[in-house]
């Protein structure tokens, strides 16, 4: 393996144009085109592309194309029963892990990628990457940017919009640019769904 390819996980700065990480990627982003180009009545087809393309996948995922993706989905660590809606992008230039039933609004950007602040080594195309880990059970609502190297707690809800500039605990709603704590996950949200509308237990 290369120089530059082994640095894509360390952290340390390398050049993502080097010939033998193209030659990966590109065997990627072709399966990505297919898995884009499927018509919604394909779901096996979806299926079979996605096992090929993520790294790890389980079992009841579901992703709504187009998805975009640096690596094709290459370097994405997903459990079971993850959903994503229109337009998720992973920036996976290193790996990217999510758990079991986290959901994707649309237009959500998971970014692993970054770029050094000196202008002399952005000119000459550096880069480095940071793994993002988000938990088991956690909603990330439309719109939301998760930046490199962040860790999002289990049954975390983003609010639509929000800027993840920072990790998050477990069991909390955060929103804003930056996305803050907003409170806790409790006994409100065990009475309530959305505003003044109650749980109807007995019908669910």
């Amino acid at each position: 393996m290369g120089v530059m390819k082994d640095r894509m996980h360390t952290g340390e700065l390398y050049l993502p144009g080097d010939e033998e990480i193209l030659e990966r990627q590109f065997r990627c982003l072709d399966r990505l085109y297919d898995f884009n180009m499927t018509r919604p009545t394909e779901m096996k087809k979806r299926e079979a592309l996605l096992k090929e393309m993520f790294a790890e996948i389980g079992e009841g995922c579901y992703i709504e194309p187009p998805f975009h993706s640096n690596f094709g989905g290459g370097h994405v660590h997903f459990g079971k029963f993850v959903y994503a809606n229109f337009n998720l992008t992973c920036v996976d230039d290193t790996h990217i892990y999510v758990g079991d039933y986290t959901m994707f609004g649309p237009n959500v950007i998971v970014a692993t990628a970054g770029h050094p602040i000196l202008p002399e080594l952005r000119e000459k195309a550096y880069q480095y990457n940071a793994a993002v880990h988000i938990g088991k059970n956690c909603w990330i609502g439309a719109g939301a940017i998760i930046l490199p190297g962040i860790t999002i707690g289990d049954n975390v809800v983003v609010g639509a919009g929000s800027v993840v500039t920072k990790d998050l605990p477990s069991n909390v709603v955060a929103v804003g640019n930056p996305c803050r704590v907003l409170r806790e996950v409790g006994d409100h949200d065990r009475e309530y769904y959305f505003k003044n509308r109650k749980i109807d237990y007995e019908n669910l």
